[in-house]
């Protein structure tokens, strides 16, 4: 990209103030002459503009228009430069488009780039833009243009007044996840923020710049602001970037430990046999076929379209991209843990990027298609990450090309991009180019043994998703494993020596499953303490049940020791898919999780839609404060046509028998349950079906307060921790800087939730937790000494919450729930736990 300063783009000389053209024509006109004027273009190019109108609507709404020449006239182009008409009466530029800022370009590569960024910037600004619309200083537009643009390199080196230096000394250097937190923290600190590592800087609001800078442990970098209470926004976000200091060196930690656990040398077979050697990535041992996946290049259609179209076009598929991701988000965090699903989260802000946003916008003003353009702008910055030199960072690279190929898929749905719903019916061994992370965590588990895959590297999102599946991978097996993997060769992988074997003998197989079944014993060894129950010292039981979203997921649960789903999220179904699932499709996932759970109890839960869960298709108008309006049972009881053929579908599948509960979420009222079961009654009665327990979930103060009213009439209680927390200590749990103060340990809500359990009892009723402190081994001690009777959780937290409760007294637990309750901060609370 040219380095040449936004400002020697747009000078005074290029704008024009209070300008009254008549037409659209001459409104070009008029445009084009200051750029003749400043010797930037051939007069000629006024006719170019005018052509391109012809092709090409160049309005970009807000008011704002930017007529540019075809690209078959760059040679009229001498160099490059902007100018901008300022129209304040507005101009008609096509029926129902008034144009009030023409903005002309003439750019025969993309230097103008910083002008566009600071362009988008300044249409989702109103309030900025209108003041540019009637403003009686040139200069007002020129630094609204060019501020916040790229320098020289001897000026971008320059830091803002106030400024702290820092040592890197997170071990994998910046990588995604922590970056990710720095520009949240700067986003959220409202300031002009510059990391400096040397003569290179980065705008600390955008990701893939902040990732260029290369960071490595050890590098100094130079972190300084400037706005409003620069200094205290600057403490704030100082403290961010150290405070993710601990967490990033135990990860590493962790990290070499378990590369530490892993043997040098896995299975050896009897003979001698052609070997791929790889990396480890994951240790297993895989037999079988293998199924060599096709990476074909894509060819992207180049169908222009005008700018409004495809801006438009563009938007849309960028906000159902970071839907879709933040479900994946979620969905992984239940299945996989936290520390995976950062891997998504990291992924969309990716697609915040303001340079990928720019370069697709310039490409588009240039005459291509969207999904050409933002195709190339993906690929183009992708490229630039991998060429780092830098593992981790290249590895970002393919997170990029995953989180955009998503976007392209919905900008042109006719793109093949690859074979995985066709793997074979046999199980294989996949070998691949690569996967992205999210055809990882998606693989059919009962049709892929193992993963051998010619790039990547063991500390890719691919490496670790397989690693935490527990699937068998090695990775960076090369042009070996290019040229000699052939779909259908039988061969053996071994992911803890990074070893693939192909055309075993009989022998070969028979040692290479006796190593297998010797693995396999000692994971049913594990798995047997897994299963059994949660039963305290002194014989009192606590069921443990899993958090689970989809009928694939159950596997992996029952072999943490889930004793049933304590939540399905049914949100998941709508919030993955681009349009609201019918009855007969949530019928079909309901009876498969009913099935696969095999007469374990199953917990679904209505469609929990609002607050930070929000679906495109379903058209809910917009809130100013989406957590306080109408969202769970408020919806629901609006939305007919949602909840109708949803407890349909579920009152259908529990008919062909299972252990089904509905439960409603966000209940306030006596008065919404009583509704909610009468639609319930209606829809059961019509469809003769069994009547099931109907739930609520308790998830704001009113209804743990009223919870002796509200178990009068409704079967059991849920209560969801994560949202209780925010609505009784007024802490938006998303907000980074009161993260660690939103504590679900804090005595308010353990108070909450003793009322609740006390509430319940009145009437017989039994209470459950589904929310985060279930699944933490002091969490879950100290809810069931409060008198919670099921804890549903991330399969994953099983194992050890079941551990801790076996080991304690039911007297004891009551003890520190007691002592729990006394206490005046939640970090009193957590001093409680007696360190083992």
């Amino acid at each position: 990209m040219s380095t040449m300063p936004s400002d020697h783009l747009l000078g005074l000389e290029l704008v024009r103030l209070h300008a009254a053209p008549a037409s659209k024509a001459e409104a070009i006109a008029q445009a084009c002459q200051l750029l003749v004027a400043a010797g930037c273009v051939a007069p000629d190019f006024a006719a170019s503009m005018q052509r391109r109108e012809a092709v090409a609507n160049t309005f970009l709404g807000h008011g704002v228009a930017i007529p540019h020449g075809l690209g078959e006239d760059k040679g009229l182009i001498r160099k490059d430069g902007i100018a901008v008409l300022q129209v304040p009466g507005g101009l008609e530029w096509n029926p129902g488009q008034q144009a009030r800022l023409v903005v002309a370009i003439a750019a025969k590569n993309d230097a103008h780039i910083t002008i566009l960024r600071r362009l988008t910037r300044l249409i989702q600004n109103e309030s900025a833009l209108e003041a540019l619309f009637t403003t009686h200083d040139a200069g007002e537009i020129v630094h609204a243009f060019t501020a916040d643009g790229p320098r020289p390199a001897a000026v971008a080196a320059n830091d803002f007044n106030h400024a702290f230096t820092w040592v890197v000394d997170y071990p994998a250097g910046l990588h995604a996840r922590p970056a990710s937190a720095w520009v949240d923290a700067a986003r959220a600190a409202d300031l002009a923020v510059r990391v400096r590592h040397g003569l290179e800087a980065a705008d600390a609001r955008n990701l893939v710049a902040l990732l260029q800078l290369g960071l490595k442990a050890g590098d100094e970098i130079t972190v300084s602001a400037e706005g409003n209470d620069a200094e205290a926004g600057l403490a704030r976000l100082k403290s961010v970037i150290t405070g993710l200091s601990a967490q990033e060196k135990l990860d590493a930690e962790r990290a070499a430990a378990k590369a530490q656990a892993v043997p040098a040398r896995g299975f050896t077979p009897p003979g001698a046999l052609p070997l791929i050697a790889g990396l480890a990535a994951s240790p297993g041992l895989a037999i079988g076929p293998l199924h060599v996946l096709a990476g074909e290049a894509l060819d992207v259609p180049d169908r222009p379209v005008s700018l409004t179209e495809g801006g438009n076009a563009l938007h849309e598929a960028l906000s159902q991209t970071r839907q879709q991701l933040a479900a994946l988000a979620d969905d992984t965090a239940r299945r996989l843990g936290a520390q995976d699903a950062a891997i998504f989260k990291a992924q969309a802000e990716l697609l915040n990027d303001s340079d990928l946003i720019t370069l697709t916008c310039q490409l588009m003003v240039e005459g291509h298609g969207v999904a050409y353009a933002w195709h190339e702008a993906v690929t183009r910055m992708a490229a630039r990450l991998g060429a780092l030199g830098n593992q981790v960072l290249a590895a970002r690279a393919a997170d990029l090309r995953d989180a955009g190929q998503r976007v392209l898929s919905r900008l042109e749905p006719s793109i093949a991009t690859g074979s995985l719903g066709d793997l074979p019916d046999q199980p294989c061994i996949l070998v691949a180019a690569d996967l992205s992370p999210s055809d990882t965590a998606g693989l059919d588990m009962a049709r892929v043994l193992g993963l051998a895959m010619i790039q990547g590297g063991p500390t890719s999102h691919t490496a670790i998703l397989a690693r935490t599946l527990g699937l068998p991978a090695l990775v960076a097996g090369g042009e070996a494993l290019s040229a000699e993997a052939v779909s259908g060769t039988m061969a053996i992988l071994d992911g803890a020596s990074g070893r693939l074997y192909l055309n075993p003998t009989a022998a070969d197989i028979e040692a290479a499953r006796a190593f297998a079944a010797e693995l396999a014993a000692k994971r049913e060894a594990e798995a047997a303490l897994r299963a059994r129950p949660a039963t305290t010292t002194d014989d009192v039981r606590i069921e443990v049940a899993a958090n689970v979203n989809r009928p694939d997921q159950v596997a992996m649960a029952l072999t943490e020791g889930a004793e049933g789903v304590g939540l399905m999220r049914t949100e998941f179904l709508f919030l993955e898919a681009g349009a609201t699932p019918t009855e007969d499709e949530q019928f079909a996932t309901y009876r498969a999780m009913i099935e696969a759970l095999e007469g374990r109890p199953l917990i679904i839960r209505a469609l929990d839609i609002g607050g930070d869960k929000q679906v495109a298709h379903l058209h809910l108008p917009r809130e100013e404060n989406p957590f306080l309006g109408v969202r769970g049972a408020r919806l629901l009881l609006r939305r007919p046509d949602l909840l109708l053929p949803q407890l349909r579908a579920i009152y259908r599948a529990a008919k062909q028998g299972g252990e089904v509960n509905i439960m409603f979420p966000m209940v306030t009222s006596a008065a919404e349950i009583i509704r909610l079961r009468e639609i319930c009654e209606q829809v059961r009665a019509g469809l003769d079906a069994p009547r099931l327990p109907i739930g609520i979930m308790i998830e704001v103060p009113a209804a743990a307060v009223m919870a002796d009213a509200l178990a009068e009439h409704c079967d059991f209680f849920s209560i969801g921790t994560n949202d209780l927390t925010q609505y009784a200590l007024a802490m938006d749990r998303q907000n980074p800087d009161l993260a660690a103060e939103a504590d679900s340990l804090h005595p308010a809500v353990l108070r909450l939730i003793a009322q609740t359990v006390q509430g319940a009892r009145a009437h017989g009723r039994w209470v459950g937790v589904c929310g985060g402190i279930a699944g933490d081994a002091f969490g879950a001690a100290l809810l069931a000494g409060l008198g919670v009777s099921e804890l549903s959780m991330t399969p994953r937290d099983i194992p050890a919450v079941k551990a801790r409760l076996r080991r304690e007294s039911f007297a004891d637990l009551q003890a520190l729930a007691a002592r729990a309750l006394a206490c005046i901060s939640a970090a009193d609370v957590r001093a409680l736990e007696e360190p083992r």
